[in-house]
């Protein structure tokens, strides 16, 4: 899984990038509107003076890092949707520090720079209710916005945009950087759990096929993400079933997705072996979901056709 989030300062950019990433199909969540809703909650008028207030006033009472702890839940709920979720408009280093705290290294933070003439004209051009109209309303906005750490949260960023000329260009840059972090295969893996099972040796069958996946426990549930394919492509070269698996896979194509059903049993012990859906005590549905590959590469790569038992155009990586 990835969490890609935009810093900088106000009208530099962020809404656009977040909007390419959502052109992607990516969930983005902007925490703009976790202060925009607390504001609307209260009765008050959505205005820049309201917001900032309404924003400083949270951050005195829940820490610094208090929109960030209220966005945490949502942006665990979207990670089910797609492993990979864009987070607009950190403010501060302890956002970012919270953010990091939960999700390691898999929180990448991506800094975008615009000259300060550049943003005011973004402002009057997208008349939005709480933005600034004058040069003094934008500086005065920078200053509000530093003072809660985005001046340390912008020199530990892993990245840096500068966003100062066309708008396709910087389109361009950003849709490019996105595709840099996206995995162009997920997978999801999920499956029961019953009484008379281990979740432990449940959570081990998983990790023998899928060494990288991010495991979550829900009552008798349980939901995996890996985006790593290497280990159970080894896996069937090692077993000798690439056409048992390629059939299986073009059997349970559906759209842009794949699905199949796995042994749990065998998984315990690195094994692959295909099950049917209603298999007894609920097989391990994995889910390849493709995104910018095609079908045939995905085969190739996974499972491709053999001669003689040998794999016939295969390919090294997807």
């Amino acid at each position: 899984m990835k969490i890609i989030a935009f810093v900088g300062l106000p009208l530099s950019g962020k809404s656009t990038a977040s909007r390419i990433a959502e052109e992607m199909g990516i969930p983005v969540i902007v925490m703009g509107d976790v202060v925009r809703g607390e504001v609307e909650k209260r009765g008050l008028e959505l205005t820049d003076e309201n917001a900032g207030r309404v924003a400083s006033e949270l951050r005195q009472k829940e820490g610094m890092d208090a929109i960030a702890k209220r966005c945490i839940p949502i942006v665990k709920k979207k990670l089910q949707e797609r492993g990979v979720v864009v987070i607009d408009g950190i403010r501060g280093i302890a956002e970012v520090e919270r953010f990091r705290s939960v999700f390691g290294d898999d929180f990448i933070l991506i800094n975008i720079e615009a000259p300060d003439e550049i943003r005011l004209e973004r402002a009057r051009r997208r008349m939005r209710d709480d933005d600034v109209r004058t040069m003094d309303e934008l500086r005065n906005r920078d200053r509000r916005e530093l003072s809660w750490g985005m001046d340390e949260a912008i020199k530990i960023a892993d990245i840096t945009v500068e966003n100062s000329g066309d708008l396709d260009e910087f389109e361009k840059k950003i849709e490019d950087l996105i595709k840099h972090f996206l995995p162009r295969v997920e997978v999801e893996i999920e499956t029961e759990i019953h009484p008379t099972e281990d979740a432990d040796k449940v959570k081990k069958s998983i990790l023998n096929l899928f060494p990288d996946a991010k495991i979550d426990f829900v009552k008798d549930r349980v939901l995996a993400r890996s985006s790593d394919l290497s280990k159970f492509r080894e896996l069937l070269r090692r077993q000798k079933i690439l056409d048992t698996a390629r059939n299986m896979f073009i059997y349970g194509k559906e759209g842009n997705k794949i699905v199949v059903y796995l042994n749990k049993q065998t998984a315990f012990i690195s094994r692959v072996n295909f099950a049917e859906e209603d298999a007894l005590l609920s097989p391990l549905k994995v889910t390849f979901r493709l995104f910018d590959v095609t079908m045939e590469r995905f085969l190739d790569y996974l499972s491709p056709e053999t001669k003689d038992g040998r794999p016939v155009r295969e390919v090294d990586r997807i």
